[in-house]
Order: structure tokens, then C-alpha cells, then sequence
């Protein structure tokens, strides 16, 4: 049987802020089974936007994954964690075999990258 091939499991992410540490996610989980369709909804501000920035590991540095699993399977067999990747092993995985549509996909470029790296790695 193949594995999942999105699955987070007890997923927690803290961002350092002025007034201190502020949880934004506590114990998230969830499959994506292949074939699926999978949809994350909720209130505005309930960590729908940081669940998914964190798959791609596009968070702000102020954000720390203080526990969880984010557990990726490109083949069906293996398993790779990529809360433990690095920047560059996501390199890696971005766009090849993860990507994102944004919700305003026409005007939405990520505040972490230069903007001439985000059209570059598109094209590459």
C-alpha cells in the first residue's frame, strides 16, 4: 500500500514577536492521500496560511517548528520529514515535486525571496 503523500502529524510552530512567543500552530494534522483532493478550511487567522507556508518551509524566519512532522512521499515508498531539511534540500523539492498556487496567484510573490530568484526558480 503506498504511503501518504503529504502527512503532518502534531505539527507546532512559534513566532518570536515583541510582546514574546506567540503559538500560531498547536498540534496540526492531517493526510493527503494520492489522487486526493484535500481542503484546509477555517476562520480568518485560524493558521490555514502558515499550515500550508510550512509544508514549503516558506515561513518568516521568526518562525520556529517546535514539534511535528512534516512527512513528504514523491515515490509512494519513501518517507522524508522536511521539518529537518535545509534550505537548500527544499530548493530541491520546491517546484519539482511540491508547489503552491497562492490565493492571488496574478499578484503574490513570497516577502522571504528576491523577486528575481522567485522568477527564476519558477522557470528553472
Amino acid at each position: 500500500m503506498a504511503k501518504p503523500l503529504l502527512e503532518i502529524q502534531g505539527l507546532d510552530i512559534h513566532f518570536k514577536t515583541e510582546d514574546g512567543d506567540f503559538h500560531a500552530l498547536k498540534n496540526v494534522g492531517f493526510q493527503v492521500k494520492r489522487g486526493s483532493i484535500t481542503a484546509v478550511v477555517g476562520e480568518s487567522g485560524s493558521g490555514k496560511s502558515v499550515t500550508a507556508l510550512s509544508v514549503l518551509k516558506l515561513l518568516a524566519p521568526s518562525a520556529t517548528y517546535t514539534s511535528g512532522k512534516i512527512l513528504f512521499s514523491a515515490d509512494g515508498e519513501t518517507v522524508s520529514d522536511l521539518v529537518r531539511y535545509d534550505y537548500h534540500a527544499m530548493r530541491k523539492i520546491r517546484g519539482n515535486n511540491i508547489s503552491m498556487i497562492f490565493q492571488e496567484p496574478m499578484t503574490s510573490l513570497n516577502p522571504l525571496m528576491r523577486c528575481g530568484e522567485q522568477v527564476k526558480e519558477a522557470i528553472l
